[in-house]
């Protein structure tokens, strides 16, 4: 090559490939997450939510509406539970999957509940979930129901390409649909195991379905989506505790604002001997386990 001669000042392939891989990475970055539902124009923002419901309607032979209540201010929710009085019921998981219009066949539970020996304790190598004794609670065991955390500092949403999934300000993970590309990122991220995804067209009967639904909770999910517990955002951002919270038999749930000194959750808290899943991983979880005495 003739020294004289003047440099190229071109880019290579690979260059090339780089920056336009990261152009498009900011690209789709920018234009997802929180910002895509709420800074949309209210005019088209209720002409997407009308146009889902008159789709559900249809699919489902019933009315359903799809809200998009967002946040209340000075609202932290957090969720305890009580392994001293969980039975294994499983009360909890079928509520959830009537309540959150998750998939029949093939079947989809956002709640799993663990069986484990009280003499090991909480040990998940040796957890069994799929205990079917004729009665329960057994001697012996004691269960852990695990869903979604509800993490401060969420691996899932720091894995997502397309921002489908981001913490609100109520401190509720969640999931946009139309914007998942069934990647399954966030469920290698997770270390809670609590995502689930839907490999077929989810099989909801008409008469079960049930129609209060919201954007960001339990609309009906396409095939090919991941979806996963948001504290029941359809009810709890109405007033109402999650379904898991009414349906236990023995009062094992508690739910609440972590923000209110009030609250029952706050109490326990203060409390009560506390903990977390996996607390070494410092994803910081509002779902605590607690034990009543």
């Amino acid at each position: 090559m003739d020294p004289a001669a003047p440099k190229s000042t071109g880019i290579t392939r690979r260059k090339f490939a780089t920056a336009a891989t990261a152009a498009a990475a900011g690209f789709v970055l920018t234009g997802c997450g929180p910002k895509r539902l709420y800074e949309m124009p209210r005019d088209r923002l209720r002409k997407a939510l009308d146009d889902m419901e008159r789709e559900y309607s249809n699919t489902y032979g019933k009315a359903v509406t799809v809200s998009d209540t967002g946040a209340a201010p000075g609202v932290l929710f957090g969720y305890a539970l009580d392994l001293s009085r969980c039975i294994g019921c499983r009360r909890c998981v079928y509520a959830c999957v009537e309540e959150n219009n998750q998939s029949r066949e093939p079947q989809v539970h956002w709640i799993r509940v663990l069986a484990m020996e009280k003499e090991r304790g909480i040990d998940f190598a040796h957890a069994d979930p799929y205990y079917q004794p004729e009665l329960v609670p057994e001697e012996g065991k004691f269960y852990v129901p695990v869903a979604c955390q509800q993490c401060r500092n969420a691996p899932c949403t720091k894995v997502c390409p397309t921002g489908a999934t981001w913490t609100e300000p109520d401190g509720i993970v969640v999931i946009d649909y139309d914007w998942c590309i069934g990647c399954r990122c966030c469920m290698a991220a997770c270390p809670y195991g609590a995502r689930r995804f839907n490999w077929a067209t989810p099989s909801i009967p008409p008469d079960e379905l049930q129609p209060n639904t919201h954007y960001l909770g339990n609309r009906p999910r396409p095939k090919g989506v991941v979806e996963k517990c948001t504290f029941c955002i359809q009810r709890v951002r109405a007033g109402r505790y999650p379904a898991c919270v009414e349906v236990c038999p023995v009062g094992a749930r508690k739910f609440g604002n972590l923000l209110d000194p009030d609250s029952e959750i706050r109490y326990i808290m203060e409390h009560k001997r506390v903990m977390v899943l996996k607390q070494e991983l410092n994803t910081v979880p509002k779902f605590f386990y607690f034990y009543a005495t």
